[in-house]
């Protein structure tokens, strides 16, 4: 809990830092999809003026039945009459005629334009709101190949410290909530800002009186907004973080699902899983308190308004200052000043969640990579396999005591490097440090002559084969893992890879054979299967250097025997590093590197270190001694 509070400490205090600039970065993305964003938001402006000059069509359409109801009355009054109504009501008798004529077919065609304005503005909202909804697709697109790239690129040590459940949901929920906002509350408020711009010019123009009655309630409105903004946008930020860690606790539930349940431990999960619910349920019930709140704060100002407009409008009509129709046009305008307050806290909600994981996002892209190619970083040319550690030190994440002490030895093309050690000596840095994992705090690492630093890690890695006892495969089919280092290998040469790393025999059993899937992680596969082809994609792309535990513990002892022999098949000819848990690989081992709490206390041979190195025979005594009888079972076995 201590760790988890924490990790929540840290990233409130990142995005806090970050929430200002994120969203604007966010929206900055709309650049690149500049035509179908101009066509978004130009179907935009043409719907929003289509829908701005309905009330002008509703003020004459209602001045045309006043118009006919007049006229009709007029020549209903006996002719000695008439001249009084004239001269009350300003019209002529040309007018009057004119309104009788014509009222029906004027209320007609007023009729015909609202619907035409009614179909234009639903022509172009369709577009508008494809349109839009284009553009954040397009942006989530971006943002999820972004971070995936960047995740890709990111050091060890940056992984290390972050969990693998956040890191999934800021490629997920957290992009989702930016592409949110931009396919809706980005529209809204950009409608919002055109609807308030334009309506109150249009209420100047038309009533500068009235006008302002209604001006006091936007600085209200603008208050709120912000306010709103400020309090619940941290609120958001605690929510994606707080379901960072419910996703965390399941996605190690179920990569872990076959330990859980061998020790029964599922009480123990269940537990776990309900209190990062529980935390999740509780932050959601605190924003969702505070929305119900704005709701109505919105509302009653924006009912105060109107409440105003009616009151004062209606005093006008009264004193004869304003007629119906001109009222009735005010009134539908004034509800478009009010309509974006409606939406208020809508467009809160959107752009707190949004501001909130585009913070998050941006962490991600923004971090720095410990681990890069420098930019006058060269290509490794095809390497001999010689390679040199020149007094290496090294600390994980900066911190002050070292894994690594002053290393330095020197391994020539085609030897066989066994490492040997207590836990925490220091083999598992030592391998992490050759393909560049890591790099070193103090010291270089060589590969023939050249410092990993100053070489690209492309054709570094590319060049450097990887088999470590816990096997990892991926979801497709036997023949994608066996090439994954080389997509563009033939069959031929996939064949031959598999018959060196003794798995064709049993490729060839199943019914697909090397098309074959291998489900998630290989589970379809046994522990064997999977180390074999993990030695298959190795041989396949034919390093000069190799890195590999040969721990085989948990198979069988004839599986044993054949991973070994193709173990010792790929070690041929290359510069091999082993962290040696087998008697046969210490004493075939070229040269062996005994550790101790981060150094190198000795090395040499077999026969060297037995009458030099008290560790050694110790750490031989106790630790390998005993498989000697095991190499004689596996050979009567094979």
């Amino acid at each position: 809990m201590a760790a988890q509070s924490a990790a929540w400490g840290r990233g409130r205090t990142r995005a806090q830092g970050s929430n200002n600039g994120g969203l604007g970065r966010a929206i900055r993305y709309l650049g690149r999809q500049r035509n179908t964003t101009l066509m978004a938001y130009g179907a935009l402006i043409v719907a929003t003026l289509a829908q701005l000059a309905v009330p002008q069509l509703v003020q004459n359409m209602i001045d045309t039945i006043q118009q006919g109801a007049i006229a009709t009355t007029f020549y209903d009054l006996p002719p000695f009459q008439r001249p009084f109504v004239l001269l009350n009501t300003g019209y002529t008798a040309e007018d009057m005629a004119t309104f009788q004529a014509n009222a029906e077919s004027w209320l007609i065609g007023a009729v015909v334009l609202i619907v035409a304005f009614a179909a234009m503005r639903g022509v172009f909202s369709f577009i508008q709101a494809y349109m839009a909804e284009k553009v954040s697709q397009g942006i989530a697109f971006d943002l999820r190949n972004e971070i995936f790239t960047k995740i890709q690129r990111l050091s060890f040590s940056y992984h290390d410290q972050n969990q693998t459940g956040q890191l999934m949901i800021r490629a997920t929920d957290d992009v989702e909530k930016v592409r949110l906002f931009i396919a809706q509350g980005l529209v809204l408020t950009a409608q919002a800002f055109l609807l308030l711009i334009v309506t109150l010019l249009i209420l100047v123009l038309t009533n500068w009186q009235l006008t302002l009655v209604v001006l006091p309630i936007l600085p209200i409105a603008l208050v709120t907004f912000i306010i709103f903004g400020a309090v619940s946008q941290p609120l958001f930020v605690q929510i994606q973080m707080r379901l960072s860690a419910l996703n965390t606790v399941l996605q190690e539930n179920m990569a872990g699902i076959k330990v859980v349940r061998a020790f029964a431990r599922e009480g123990h999960e269940q537990k776990r899983f309900n209190k990062s619910t529980d935390d999740l349920y509780e932050q959601q019930l605190k924003v969702a308190r505070t929305f119900s709140f704005l709701f109505p704060v919105i509302f009653l100002i924006a009912q105060l308004g109107q409440v105003a407009i009616l009151y004062f409008g209606g005093r006008e009509i009264l004193y004869g200052n304003l007629s119906l129709g001109d009222y009735q046009k005010f009134s539908l305008y004034v509800i478009y000043v009010f309509f974006p307050l409606g939406q208020l806290g809508f467009i809160i909600s959107l752009l707190a969640q949004a501001a909130a994981s585009a913070s998050r996002i941006f962490e991600i892209l923004d971090a720095k990579s410990d681990v890069t190619s420098k930019p006058d970083a060269v290509d490794l040319p095809p390497i001999q396999g010689h390679l040199e550690f020149r007094d290496v030190t090294f600390r994980y994440f900066g911190g002050s005591d070292p894994v690594l002490k002053n290393v330095s030895f020197e391994a020539n093309p085609g030897m066989t490097v066994a490492l040997l050690g207590g836990t925490g000596s220091g083999k598992t840095t030592i391998i992490n440090l050759i393909p560049r994992f890591y790099d070193v705090s103090e010291g270089s690492v060589l590969i023939d002559g050249h410092d990993v630093r100053d070489i690209t890690l492309d054709s570094l890695r590319s060049q450097i084969g990887i088999v470590l006892q816990e096997t990892n495969l991926f979801s497709g089919s036997i023949r994608d893992n066996i090439a994954f280092g080389r997509p563009d290998a033939t069959d031929e040469e996939v064949i031959a890879a598999a018959q060196a790393a003794a798995a064709h025999d049993f490729i060839v059993t199943f019914p697909e054979g090397y098309n074959t899937p291998v489900g998630e992680r290989g589970a379809t596969l046994s522990g064997g299967q999977k180390q074999r082809i993990a030695i298959a994609r190795a041989l396949l792309l034919n390093p000069r250097i190799l890195i590999l535990d040969d721990s085989t513990s948990s198979v069988d002892l004839l599986t044993e025997y054949r991973i070994q022999k193709a173990l010792d098949h790929l070690m041929h000819g290359r510069t091999s590093f082993v962290i040696a848990q087998r008697i046969s690989t210490v004493l075939n081992a070229d040269m062996i590197l005994v550790l101790d709490k981060g150094k190198v206390v000795a090395s040499g041979k077999h026969e060297e270190l037995m009458e030099s190195s008290p560790i050694y025979a110790e750490i031989y005594h106790s630790q390998l001694v005993g498989d000697a009888a095991v190499d004689e079972t596996e050979t009567q076995e094979a």
